[in-house]
């Protein structure tokens, strides 16, 4: 089992989705926790390009989450949840 956790900024986020997209990510984070955080089973799911341990899906068309696992631990931090167009890639 997997923890996973994300800073305060990112529950801002969070709360301007909608709220079916909100149900979506915490399905994503329920099935990181109990999964692990390689989710090939959601849309548009990739590493990252550029970085050696971030990964990112999407919720819905214009609703994203990214997160960072290094490949060993059993932590999972969200670093960000919201906006496509706002994305930090």
């Amino acid at each position: 089992m997997y923890k996973v956790f994300w800073k305060r900024k990112v529950d801002k986020e969070i709360l301007k989705m909608p709220k079916a997209e909100q149900k979506l990510f915490i399905m994503l984070v329920d099935e990181i926790r109990e999964s692990g955080p390689i989710r090939t089973n959601w849309r548009n799911y990739s590493k990252l390009k550029n970085t050696k341990d971030t990964y990112h899906c999407h919720l819905s068309y214009h609703w994203i989450a990214v997160w960072r696992w290094n490949g060993i631990s059993f932590e999972v931090e969200v670093t960000y949840a919201g906006s496509r167009e706002k994305s930090p890639y």
